[in-house]
């Protein structure tokens, strides 16, 4: 790929409105268009020479770039979310959804023959058949970049899940009203995404989950997430760095610290 085939938003050197809380965010630092996160495999791909500025707000911290503001889901396929991607996150296909089902059924235990389960920006279906295969009453992948689950389902779902999307999405204020949007009342949203460690301003854009490449383009702190989900309305509850459950009112006998 050519540098020149990328159509980046021009980076402003002023203050830019924070897209959770609307505080200031100023540029924070720059990586390469090519910058991957970690990679089991240790492989690195060659600079492509574009740059891409992240900010991070002074209020609630959350990290991002505006750099792909304006693309569209096309553009995110071609340069993002290709054939070559898989080498960039090797258990997206089996490894990571097959986990990741595991999870939902221990949650759920005796409550799936009546848990109807959305399972947003859910990829290839591998943990939404492993749900069906298990007894759960519905069990629906929804994917926007994925053309065979690219339809959002109609109706309501007791558990929502989105495992490592929201720091795919340009908009995360959107997404997640997308997804409250799809869930029941009572219902719950049980998802994953990595936030900042206690030292960021010392990795700074060195840690290793920001990486363009893979398309990790907002980054959050757990304040951040907070007020996010408040935004619609929701509370959320960060059981650990790493996973969070937001809801209005929980199903009966669902409980979180």
């Amino acid at each position: 790929m050519s540098p020149d085939q990328l159509t980046l938003r021009p980076v402003s050197t002023a203050p830019l409105s924070c897209k959770i809380c609307d505080g200031a965010a100023e540029l924070y630092g720059v990586v390469d268009f090519h910058r991957p996160c970690h990679i089991p495999n240790g492989y690195r791909p060659p600079l492509l020479g574009v740059p891409v500025y992240y900010r991070r707000c002074a209020g609630c911290g959350f990290l991002f770039t505006d750099a792909f503001d304006d693309w569209s889901h096309d553009q995110f396929k071609v340069h993002i979310y290709n054939d070559a991607y898989i080498a960039f996150d090797p258990d997206y296909k089996i490894a990571r959804p097959t986990g990741n089902a595991g999870v939902v059924m221990r949650l759920c235990g005796d409550r799936k023959t009546n848990m109807k389960v959305l399972d947003f920006g859910g990829g290839n279906d591998v943990l939404c058949s492993a749900l069906r295969a298990n007894g759960f009453a519905a069990a629906v992948t929804y994917d926007p970049m994925v053309p065979e689950y690219s339809t959002r389902p109609e109706g309501k779902f007791d558990l929502v899940t989105c495992f490592e999307t929201l720091e795919h999405l340009p908009d995360p204020v959107e997404g997640i009203a997308r997804m409250v949007e799809c869930t029941a009342e009572p219902g719950a949203i049980f998802y994953s995404t990595l936030t900042q460690p206690a030292d960021i301003d010392n990795v700074g854009l060195s840690w290793w989950y920001i990486g363009p490449r893979n398309g990790h383009i907002s980054i959050f702190t757990k304040q951040a997430l907070v007020t996010a989900w408040a935004r619609h309305g929701y509370r959320n509850v960060s059981l650990n760095d790493g996973m969070h459950v937001a809801f209005r009112t929980l199903p009966e006998g669902w409980r979180v610290n």
